[in-house]
């Protein structure tokens, strides 16, 4: 029997912890639901998972349907797209059968990348192996999630490239839907026509559009996430902000003047998230980052996700964050400094970002 192969490489990033990453983790499952009930599909799809942050992981290798179990999505420190790239291609060498006089192999892989950040490594290499000797025994279709991907990068490597522009729960319920019918029809093609190029389904009514990289390419940045430990488990979490903008305030004569034809940026509080921190280092590609946010343009103080203190970004004279409660004797986890608390700055403090 001919397979047809189909990967999922997911960007598991800093950024894509909370609710993106629980999305992902729904909507897999809603895919292999939905495709075990269609008989195309059921005989011919194998279905694999691959993670990426720094470095990248095989959660699930490729598995026929009614054996398939989605995985647990972990969190990593990075976005290293050539890696991911290197070990999708390491992965194709070794479980896609290939052709040969006596026999035909797989069919062509379907590889779905979801993204929502930009490199944090050079995957130059990784884009000119991959176009020499995978592009064209293969269907990429890149997925954009947010604003914050360099689209015209992915075009280097896929002329398929999708942007999801919204991230709630609807849009990506849509999104998944849209991923299913797309293996659907990919899977019904290879049944019926014996073609294996990929056909995906239409994008009419969802926040999904096709990508023009020839175009010039704006890249917002969505997110900012920061690393902290709790002073009373000694677990680590990590704290998301999110990009919104205000109307700019001036004070004149003591009045606040509003100007609403002038936009500030600054980062809103989404959340507080306990992490696996073994597997966030496993999936970590140990490069130090020079990325910094001013405590200034961050809004919102989240509790502990670990231990419910109710300061959960508090900055030790190390640079690090840690969480704080009642006790006005403290202990950083990070180096052990103890001490009484102080205010901070008026004009705020530069402090470390994750990488990515």
């Amino acid at each position: 029997m001919r397979r047809l192969p189909v990967y999922f490489v997911v960007d598991v990033s800093e950024s894509m912890v909370g609710e993106p990453i629980e999305q992902v983790q729904n909507g897999m499952r809603q895919i292999i639901q939905e495709l075990r009930m269609d008989p195309y599909a059921l005989e011919t799809a194998f279905v694999s998972v691959i993670a990426f942050a720094g470095k990248a992981e095989l959660l699930s290798p490729l598995t026929e349907l009614y054996k398939f179990y989605p995985p647990v999505f972990p969190i990593g420190g990075g976005t290293s797209l050539g890696t991911a790239l290197d070990f999708l291609m390491k992965d194709i060498d070794q479980s896609v059968q290939k052709t040969t006089l006596e026999e035909k192999g797989d069919w062509k892989p379907i590889v779905f990348l979801f993204t929502d950040g930009t490199p944090t490594d050079d995957p130059t290499r990784a884009f000119d192996r991959w176009n020499a000797k995978y592009r064209k025994s293969c269907n990429l279709v890149a997925i954009s999630i947010g604003d914050n991907v360099d689209t015209n990068m992915l075009g280097k490597i896929s002329d398929n490239v999708l942007k999801l522009n919204s991230t709630d729960e609807m849009s990506f319920k849509a999104f998944f839907k849209w991923v299913t019918a797309s293996i659907k029809t990919t899977s019904m093609s290879v049944s019926e026509y014996n073609s294996d190029e990929v056909k995906l389904a239409p994008v009419d009514g969802i926040n999904l559009e096709k990508v023009d990289t020839s175009a010039p390419c704006k890249i917002d940045e969505n997110f900012v996430v920061l690393i902290g430990r709790c002073q009373s488990t000694n677990k680590h979490y990590l704290i998301k902000y999110a990009k919104r903008v205000k109307p700019f305030q001036m004070e004149q004569n003591g009045v606040i003047m509003e100007y609403q034809d002038i936009n500030v940026g600054y980062f809103k509080l989404v959340g507080a998230y306990p992490i696996d921190y073994e597997k966030y280092q496993s999936l970590s590609d140990g490069k130090p980052t020079n990325k910094k946010v001013s405590t200034s343009d961050l809004m919102g103080q989240p509790t502990c996700p670990c231990c419910g203190n109710q300061f959960g970004l508090v900055i030790c004279e190390c640079g690090n964050i840690f969480c704080v409660g009642e006790d006005s004797h403290n202990k950083c986890p990070w180096c052990g400094l103890e001490g009484v608390l102080s205010q901070g700055k008026a004009e705020g403090m530069d402090i470390n970002r994750a990488i990515g």
